[in-house]
């Protein structure tokens, strides 16, 4: 399992979420308290956002706590919205392609998971990718695959849509093909630079840990695989089966699983803080 964090709030230094706190996103890739692996050391990326609708992205196939070059860029680079991950690779070899984010245009996305049986279901996900997006695929991994179809199903008109739309498709080739006993658990964040979505879903009820702050000491909030400062009254779990909308100043929630209530809702953030 990986570990994952994404901000938004005023523009800080990149190391006040990803290095600082007592238990940050850089102690987690070596000291997992909430996931089967303790050390995530197969690569890790930060995707932020600055003066351009694109996000710069940096990524490698080192451990996180082994890459010299990490702590000066997370000191020295500033951004109000930003991704960070570690791997623990699951699907795919330990490659720079493979590490996370991944990117297309505004769209920065990150996974922690995996698909059940991914060997026999990739097929079917690949046939469901537009072409042109299919053309961007560089690794193997099945959070690639599943980002590509979530733009095919028109992630830049309608996130919740697409979203819904991605995840009855997977669990219909699932039906299809037989996931052999192996569950599909995803828990996933995702930006356009503007806000940040996230969720977690898991076809036997048990997706990966996710976590959303309160008002952090900087004045933003954050998702975060495992509480930055370690379990307190300022992050909470995030919800299965529903997709989290995080902007500048409101939260609003969607339903996503198809067969639950719709329900929706948005509210200011300050009666949220608890």
């Amino acid at each position: 399992m990986c570990r994952l964090a994404a901000y938004i709030g005023a523009e800080i230094p990149l190391e006040n979420i990803i290095a600082r706190p007592r238990h940050s996103l850089l102690v987690q890739s070596q000291d997992a308290q909430e996931a089967k692996l303790r050390v995530n050391g197969d690569g890790f990326g930060i995707a932020w956002y600055g003066h351009l609708p694109e996000p710069g992205l940096f990524k490698d196939v080192l451990p996180a706590w082994a890459d010299t070059n990490l702590p000066s860029i997370c000191r020295l680079v500033r951004s109000g919205l930003f991704l960070a991950h570690v791997r623990a690779a699951t699907t795919g070899a330990s490659s720079r392609e493979n590490c996370h984010p991944f990117t297309h245009g505004r769209w920065a996305f990150m996974h922690n998971g995996g698909i059940g049986n991914f060997g026999h279901l990739r097929r079917d996900m690949e046939a469901v990718i537009a072409d042109d997006y299919y053309a961007l695929r560089r690794g193997t991994t099945d959070s690639e695959l599943f980002f590509l179809m979530m733009l095919s199903n028109g992630l830049d008109e309608d996130a919740p849509t697409a979203l819904r739309t991605t995840l009855a498709q997977l669990m219909a080739i699932a039906g299809r093909r037989g996931t052999a006993g192996q569950p599909i658990r995803l828990t996933c964040a995702f930006s356009d630079g503007a806000r940040i979505f996230a969720f977690r879903f898991a076809d036997d009820g048990q997706a990966p840990t996710l976590y959303l702050s309160d008002c952090l000491d900087h004045g933003g909030r954050a998702f975060a695989s495992e509480p930055l400062e370690g379990r307190c009254a300022r992050w909470r779990a995030v919800e299965p089966d529903l997709l989290y909308e995080l902007g500048p100043e409101r939260l609003a929630v969607h339903a996503i699983d198809q067969v639950q209530a719709a329900r929706s809702a948005a509210c200011p953030l300050r009666s949220i803080s608890s």
